[in-house]
């Protein structure tokens, strides 16, 4: 039976652009969506930014076949850029996801105080979930915390109970991300719950297992894939059909920058569950998650990494010591400090 949740997604969508957001009277919003979005998400959040006597706009596009630039060729690049350009904040809820495409780069370059948030593929039961029953004050406390001991760390070692046992150097050029809720200045924002932050890239060696989730192109996965990294390079993929798959997928676009690592993050919402979708999956309490492929030069200054798309995957219940300490052991807290905060968090 489908859940109605009229009041529960109005109660998320307020939360979303009165609390997370902060709109003011008169700013505009733009919301994007294409045909594989939940129209109840998209119409709670428009409605939910008029009520605060802000201006929305809402553009329904056709969902394209690719994620960031590898959605260009289906989109009005032209337009869509012109109008993001001239908007005060832009949520989007595409399930294809504009991020890092063409429209999306040129307006976090040109539009000063944009303030986009990314809730790709969102939907009813997610927003009320992930947004709407969650005490953001205290995660943000709990999510600082544990950026500021990672962005402190020299060394970091993951392991996983599915294989993963990978070890790199931070960065220490690079920021850490801490996606606390807080969208309310001009930049790039993502739902709350997760930490990201971007290794030595040279230096990330092991073993990778995706156990979670690995989009695109695959979703949830029904085995796990099992990946071999060197220097923070993909040279080996191995599992069953969908590990076939997957490695097809990265040769599909004969680009040697489609294999290598990009990223890293923790998941850290106390409401996520494992949905396959990544936005959701990849903030999975204990999870880790890595990207490969495309990365943008505002995130690794001066080139990021130029590759053709961009997919994410999920390693479960992982372990994380950080300098030698552990932090997490199996997906759970372990680290004395935080645990007397995530108590209250329900962890």
């Amino acid at each position: 039976m489908t859940k109605l949740y009229e009041y529960e997604l109005f109660k998320s969508a307020n939360i979303l652009m009165r609390d997370m957001l902060k709109l003011k009277p008169d700013e505009t919003i733009v919301i994007t969506a294409d045909t594989e979005s939940d129209e109840r998400v998209v119409n709670a959040a428009a409605a939910a930014a008029f009520a605060l006597d802000a201006k929305p706009l809402v553009i329904w596009t056709p969902s394209p076949r690719g994620v960031g630039k590898a959605a260009d060729p289906m989109l009005p690049v032209e337009a869509l850029t012109a109008v993001l350009c001239e908007v005060d904040a832009w949520v989007e809820f595409n399930n294809q996801w504009l991020l890092y495409s063409t429209p999306f780069e040129i307006a976090m370059e040109k539009n000063k105080k944009l303030r986009y948030l990314c809730l790709v593929g969102m939907n009813a039961d997610m927003m009320v979930r992930v947004i709407g029953r969650i005490n953001i004050q205290l995660l943000s406390e709990f999510l600082h915390k544990v950026a500021d001991m990672t962005a402190r760390a020299k060394h970091v070692r993951i392991t996983t109970p599915a294989g993963t046992d990978l070890e790199f150097d931070n960065e220490p050029g690079y920021r850490v991300s801490c996606d606390d809720g807080d969208a309310s200045q001009p930049g790039i924002h993502m739902l709350i719950g997760q930490i990201s932050w971007i290794p030595r890239f040279e230096s990330i060696n092991g073993t990778l297992v995706f156990d979670g989730t690995v989009l695109p192109p695959l979703g949830h996965l029904k085995e796990p894939i099992v990946l071999k990294i060197e220097k923070g390079r993909v040279i080996d993929i191995k599992g069953g059909s969908q590990a076939i798959e997957f490695k097809t997928w990265l040769e599909s676009f004969n680009d040697p920058n489609m294999f290598r690592l990009a990223h890293v993050s923790y998941g850290f919402n106390p409401e996520a569950k494992l949905s396959g979708n990544v936005l959701e999956d990849e903030r999975v309490w204990g999870c880790t998650e890595w990207g490969l492929g495309y990365l943008s030069p505002m995130d690794a200054p001066p080139d990021g990494i130029p590759a053709k798309s961009h997919c994410d995957g999920i390693c479960l219940n992982s372990t994380v010591l950080l300098d030698g300490v552990k932090v997490l052991e199996n997906g759970r807290v372990v680290q004395p400090e935080l645990m007397e905060m995530v108590k209250d968090l329900g962890f």
